[in-house]
């Protein structure tokens, strides 16, 4: 089996359209910040989070980070009108270069712990505390019972993940989010044109944070989108992005700079153009992964509640029971055997990281934990064929039966 070609986890698709556009705007001149990304934000708004306000930054964690830090400016702040329109006015402590600390300073995020580092980094690099907690079994989004019991006098706001390309469950989040007056941030880093009941995800909060790292639906080889329906949140993420500025050398606020490239833009506009055909084919990967492992005992397939639009980021099953190291010898034995990769996405929660448990002391989430013990990623993107789907769905069940 070692002479067929490997089938990797993931694979960033990059054509001549992508290069071409990469070319001309070398030629252009202009390359940062320009008219590539303008149009960008126009027209990523338009397809993936209508009726919001876009604002390119120049990655994901970028996105979920400026949000954040003017959400923190939005409420501590006053906008008000001048001469240019409109301007930030925030109190006096937020003007010095311990703004971000002092603005969000003994004020808590509840975050899912079982999901990348950088949705909890965000919050902590504000001066907040995020505050894990557990997610649902069937779906990996944060659990709304669990929500509820982490709020405090304290919380402020609930980030939501969509985990894996799958929306979170915001009717319920939201009416939470309603009955203690909190705001909801959405890292949609993985689910770009997901949808629940006809509703994209990215407008359903305050802001939502996407990522065009080169293995997502859609990349912009590095870089990543905030969407919101606020003009006011919108124009601090702006200001925030390019040094605390919109006119050269006024600058409003202590700013970041977080610039998207028009590169990196030309290549997104690119991309955005071909994500939705991208989409259906990783569905239609799904229903085939579906199919052939459904039936066999002991492997939980990704369940997909009804009004829910999954686009697949990764396809994630679970195996009942498996220790960590059960798992990882099993995805071990798919690449060595049947030159399969796969992925464990996330196999250390972000409340045992080193980097966070000092939020966290003593917490427990069963759930999570016993996720991470048994999740895995099998390959989903839209360059499999259909010999690649048999051969992946042939290695799980061969590798299961072995007890490998």
């Amino acid at each position: 089996m070692s002479e067929r070609p490997f089938i990797p986890a993931a694979k960033p698709l990059i054509g001549d359209e992508e290069i071409t556009a990469v070319t001309e705007v070398m030629h252009s001149g202009m390359v940062v910040q320009g008219p590539q990304v303008q149009a960008f934000e126009e027209e990523f708004s338009a397809a993936m989070a209508p009726g919001t306000y876009a604002i390119a930054v120049n990655s994901g964690t970028s996105a979920q980070h400026i949000a954040t830090m003017a959400s923190a400016l939005c409420k501590m702040g006053v906008v008000s009108e001048d001469a240019h329109g409109k301007r930030l006015v925030p109190a006096p402590h937020l003007m010095g270069s311990n703004a971000t600390a002092t603005s969000h300073a003994h004020q808590e995020v509840i975050v899912p712990s079982f999901t990348f580092a950088a949705t909890a980094n965000s919050v902590a690099l504000t001066g907040a505390r995020p505050v894990f907690a557990d997610i649902d079994p069937r779906t990996f989004t944060l659990d709304p019972a669990s929500v509820e019991a982490a709020i405090t006098e304290r919380t402020v706001a609930i980030e939501v993940v969509h985990l894996y390309g799958l929306p979170a469950a915001m009717e319920e989040i939201l009416a939470i989010a309603r009955r203690y007056n909190l705001d909801v941030y959405e890292d949609c880093a993985q689910a770009h044109g997901a949808m629940l009941n006809g509703k994209r995800v990215g407008t359903f909060g305050q802001w939502g944070s996407f990522s065009f790292y080169p293995t997502k639906n859609m990349t912009s080889l590095e870089g990543g989108m905030i969407t919101t329906t606020d003009p006011d949140l919108a124009r601090v993420c702006r200001l925030l992005r390019n040094q605390g500025m919109e006119r050269q050398y006024a600058n409003e606020v202590v700013g970041l700079n977080n610039r998207m490239t028009d590169v990196a833009a030309a290549v997104g506009r690119v991309q955005l153009a071909k994500v939705g055909g991208w989409t259906q084919q990783r569905q239609r990967n799904a229903e085939v992964l579906t199919a052939g492992l459904s039936p066999l005992a002991g492997v939980h397939t990704p369940y997909v509640p009804e009004g829910a639009d999954h686009v697949y980021h990764q396809y994630t099953i679970c195996f009942e029971g498996m220790t960590g190291a059960e798992r990882d010898r099993l995805a071990q034995a798919m690449k060595d055997e049947w030159r399969v990769g796969t992925g464990v996405y996330y196999p250390i929660p972000n409340h045992r990281l080193e980097s966070l448990r000092s939020f966290a002391q003593d917490l427990e989430l069963p759930v999570t934990e016993k996720v991470a013990r048994e999740c895995l990623s099998l390959p989903v993107h839209p360059s499999l064929t259909e010999a690649d789907l048999e051969r992946i769905i042939e290695a799980v069940h061969a590798c299961v039966s072995a007890g490998a």
